[in-house]
């Protein structure tokens, strides 16, 4: 048993043990590729940001244009549109609202309507979380409605609700918030 055990001693000390450790070597190409990635979320967190201040101060100063790129129907259909021809925008207490969800004709020749009306009870609030609402009333020739436009956090993508005073067909658009000088967008001829 002692020689059993002297022979066991022997060859486990006597033999050297390599271990193999797990060393990971990612290449300088595959490294450049994740440090680009984190830079690019990194500038887009930061151009949010930019966007979600010019944004909010936009509506502080009531001269905006919600350029929608989705339009949402009373019962839930949704529809994506072209964001030069649907929009809200509001200038010198003056708003514009156009729908326009087909390409070429209609009331307005791009397709849809144009509404023009004087701005009033233009309201501004934000939340604790830091979303912003703005609500007005729109009175014009073609438009007697509520409009709530509806910012969230941390970006320019909003959402506005238009509803009519005199009927329940609400429009609901989504898209972008920008200051009027950066905007593209087409406006149709107005009733």
């Amino acid at each position: 048993m002692n020689r059993l055990f002297l022979f066991m001693t022997i060859l486990v000390l006597g033999v050297p043990v390599y271990a193999q450790s797990e060393k990971r070597i990612d290449t300088k190409e595959k490294q450049e590729n994740v440090n680009s990635r984190e830079l690019k979320k990194q500038l887009a967190a930061i151009q949010d940001s930019i966007n979600y201040k010019n944004a909010v101060s936009a509506l502080e100063k009531s001269n905006f244009v919600l350029e929608a790129d989705q339009l949402l129907f009373k019962r839930g259909g949704t529809a994506f549109v072209s964001s030069n021809t649907n929009f809200v925008s509001l200038s010198d207490n003056r708003a514009i609202v156009q729908v326009a969800p087909f390409n070429g004709g209609g009331p307005n020749g791009v397709g849809g309507i144009t509404v023009e009306g004087s701005a009033s009870n233009v309201k501004v609030q934000t939340d604790k979380k830091g979303n912003t609402t703005l609500s007005m009333n729109v009175m014009g020739t073609g438009i007697s409605a509520t409009v709530n436009i509806f910012l969230f956090k941390g970006s320019n993508y909003a959402s506005v609700v238009i509803s009519p005073n005199y009927n329940s067909n609400r429009i609901t658009l989504r898209g972008r918030l920008v200051p009027k000088e950066y905007s593209t967008v087409f406006k149709g001829s107005s009733f």
